[in-house]
């Protein structure tokens, strides 16, 4: 099912959506310098899915969470909520709808309050959203503890007599004590240990079945992303640059970004040969945007119409688009010799 089908109801939607920052000190006899964190997002989640959201640091993903969460308001654009725009919504419908998307962020110890114990802390939503009586809270405490695979002697321990995966599944308790229906999981295994990672994203993919959850899943580990995500979104510089199915996205990367994401995912074999593509040059400026394409200053493929044509995220092959001169022209080349067989990765793609 893709967004134009007729069908397709998100319930989550980005409608070309742009954030902008002030950098710096006011200035009075010029305009403050502006970070252009988000440029034109235009993504629609569908309800039970768990789209990634992937790409190096600075490139809009946590700029893009807030926005989802309405902590952040866009500049320009809109986002809606199970088809309610969330800007302008009055404080009683906000607070309503707030309970139906929670977050999950990247350090569970700054997350949780060293002062409260864990079970006050999981109660504590409860409390404020006015929700059922002490006595009925506490049941729900209880069962969102062992649903989450802690045992009950923790509820009067303090965070920081507990492990990172234990604190991590406080977070994740808390989040889901109010049954939202959206879930932003902002980074939410990269401060723990290797051992522990599997057993948070297992645990994250069991709650989805049991409680129909929706995620917006963000990361930089690309083999958990493909482990847990139907659809995976690239962002570079505020864009993204190209969206498919994640079996799709790794087997015909067509983006020389994702490509040399994907060309740089370890392999536990010394015999494999594959080298990582790596990428010349530093990130742009988010202050002072390139033309054209923002990956032409690093893309080893670039050419002259790249430095000045701004490339659309349009379908290159059935279900998976792209923000690329050189895929789109690709898919051209192939529609019009009619070609029927497989769509086959790009000539610059990862060789294996």
């Amino acid at each position: 099912m893709r967004p134009e089908d007729a069908s397709y109801q998100p319930i989550l939607e980005f409608r070309n959506v742009v954030r902008h920052y002030g950098a710096g000190r006011r200035r009075v006899f010029r305009n403050s310098p502006v970070v252009h964190a988000v440029n034109g997002v235009s993504l629609g989640i569908r309800a039970g899915e768990t789209i990634g959201l992937v790409g190096e640091s600075g490139c809009g993903k946590s700029t893009l969470a807030r926005l989802a969460l309405g902590i952040d308001a866009p500049t320009q654009g809109e986002v809606l909520f199970q088809g309610r725009g969330l800007a302008g919504l009055p404080a009683k419908e906000w607070r309503s709808l707030r309970r139906s998307m929670q977050i999950i962020f990247q350090d569970p110890s700054g997350a949780l309050d060293p002062r409260m114990t864990v079970g006050d802390q999981i109660r504590e939503p409860l409390a404020i959203h006015g929700l059922c009586a002490d006595k009925e809270r506490g049941r729900i405490v209880d069962a969102m503890i062992d649903a989450v695979g802690l045992p009950q002697d923790l509820m009067s321990r303090f965070p920081h007599e507990l492990s990172g995966g234990q604190q991590q599944r406080v977070v994740i308790a808390r989040a889901l004590v109010l049954r939202p229906t959206l879930l932003v999981c902002d980074e939410p295994i990269s401060a723990l240990d290797v051992s522990v990672q599997a057993q948070v994203v297992n645990l994250l993919r069991d709650l989805q079945r049991r409680l129909s959850l929706t995620y917006l899943f963000i990361s930089h580990d690309l083999a958990i992303v493909r482990h847990i995500c139907d659809r995976i979104a690239v962002m570079y510089l505020g864009e993204i640059v190209e969206l498919a199915d994640r079996d799709a996205l790794f087997d015909r990367p067509q983006h020389p970004y994702t490509q040399a994401l994907i060309s740089a995912i370890p392999i536990p074999d010394p015999a494999a040969g594959r080298r990582p593509r790596l990428l010349r040059g530093d990130p742009p400026n988010a202050i002072t945007l390139p033309s054209g394409c923002r990956f032409h200053t690093r893309c080893p493929h670039a050419e002259p119409r790249c430095r000045i044509q701004h490339p659309t995220l349009i379908e290159t092959t059935p279900g998976q688009l792209a923000a690329c001169h050189l895929a789109q022209e690709a898919a051209r080349l192939q529609e019009r010799a009619g070609a029927r067989a497989a769509p086959q990765t790009t000539a610059w793609a990862v060789a294996e």
